[in-house]
């Protein structure tokens, strides 16, 4: 079995391509041999199905994994042209209560031991989305334009994510892109902890 990295793609801020670099980046690694999980955190408003060519081909998403009524190797679907690349998508509507952290959490356990990479392409805001996707990931990518109120998220969005470091689990490194751009798995019983603790560390580049 694998074991997988995942990434959150994120800024408190829309629009700064964070859809965009998540189906660029996942391609990228999909052609250089990784298999690869793209998962569209942004429910009620996902667009990563579009970026990635597969709008008509998505026809479950992660709620469906985590309520039992299919697999994830049922509801993850192939990328029809670039090898390796696999997409989970949101819910088209948003849904009523909130979604168990305890329930992704699983989910992406059984993901790295299918896929080298995952890649979480978080809402904009600081809510219910970002958090669940912050909770299962090991490391965090902010996304950022260059005008000003863009890079003033974007500190914010840092500064959620340290404080979010501050629970059971460490995200492994925070790096500002500056441009513009049925059961879970195979019947496993649930495993909810994850003991990995990884040192932040805070990158400055802008390519």
């Amino acid at each position: 079995p694998r074991d997988g990295r995942v990434i959150a793609l994120a800024n408190q801020k829309g629009g700064t391509g964070k859809t965009t670099v998540t189906g660029g980046v996942a391609s990228c690694l999909a052609a250089l041999g990784k298999r690869v999980l793209c998962l569209d955190m942004d429910v009620g408003l996902r667009n990563l199905d579009l970026t990635l060519g597969l709008s008509d081909r998505a026809l479950m998403d992660f709620t469906d994994v985590l309520t039992g009524r299919c697999t994830l190797d049922r509801a993850a679907i192939p990328h029809p042209i670039i090898e390796n690349l696999y997409l989970l998508t949101a819910p088209m509507t948003p849904l009523p209560g909130t979604l168990p952290k305890e329930g992704m959490a699983q989910l992406i356990r059984c993901a790295k031991e299918d896929y080298d990479y995952i890649l979480m392409d978080s809402p904009a805001g600081l809510g219910d989305g970002f958090r669940l996707a912050v909770h299962a990931a090991d490391r965090a990518i902010v996304v950022s334009t260059t005008d000003a109120s863009a890079l003033r998220d974007a500190q914010r969005t840092v500064a959620e994510l340290t404080t979010q470091q501050s629970g059971s689990r460490s995200l492994g490194s925070l790096h500002k892109h500056q441009g513009s751009l049925g059961s879970t798995c195979k019947n496993r019983p649930p495993t909810y902890h994850l003991n990995k603790r990884m040192p932040t560390q805070k990158s400055n580049r802008t390519g």
